[in-house]
């Protein structure tokens, strides 16, 4: 929890939510480049054990932020 509460905190993650019915979750990260993800990811005490998936996210055209 102190790992993943400071990522917060500095708003490396921007959201994380359980998906229900299973021991998993999706979170929302704000890193600058596919290296930074990747030590932030390797820095989670579970990390040896977690499956991950990451989909990269761009700006939508019609978003207004």
């Amino acid at each position: 929890m102190e790992y993943s509460g400071n990522l917060q905190r500095q708003n490396t993650i921007l959201g994380i939510w359980r998906i229900v019915g299973q021991y998993a979750n999706h979170a929302l990260f704000d890193v600058p480049d596919n290296d930074t993800l990747h030590e932030v990811l390797s820095g989670f005490p579970m990390y040896p054990y977690m499956s991950i998936t990451v989909t990269p996210l761009a700006k939508h055209p019609n978003s207004i932020r």
